[in-house]
């Protein structure tokens, strides 16, 4: 069944509506206010992805994000609630963590790497 967005003329708030698509459908009313007076809209359909096809999206933005470390963050914060991946301070603790393990020999000298 599709679901449809509203817009009500009377209260003015947008709505959806998983419609029905027997012949006894009842016409949609305004939650809101519950007047007839309403206008379907055009929207935006979704697509769902299946995770490779997130990944290989991800992969992509990574490639762009290159060496700048906010546009990184940026991007693991979005891989992580994309994905559902844990707590979200886990989340952080870990790209604090991968932030300084990659910062860490970047004030070396030639002389330090070579002892």
């Amino acid at each position: 069944m599709p679901i449809y967005e509203y817009r009500c003329g009377k209260c003015k708030k947008k709505f959806s509506l998983l419609v029905g698509v027997t012949a006894d459908s009842q016409d949609p009313v305004c939650p809101k206010c519950g007047s007839v007076e309403i206008k379907k809209l055009i929207s935006r359909f979704s697509r769902l992805k299946d995770e490779d096809a997130i990944l290989d999206d991800f992969e992509d933005a990574a490639y762009a994000a290159g060496d700048d470390p906010k546009a990184m963050r940026k991007l693991m914060r979005e891989m992580g609630k994309e994905l559902g991946e844990g707590d979200e301070d886990d989340f952080e603790e870990l790209i604090e963590e991968t932030e300084r393990e990659m910062y860490e020999g970047e004030g070396d000298t030639d002389a330090d790497l070579e002892e």
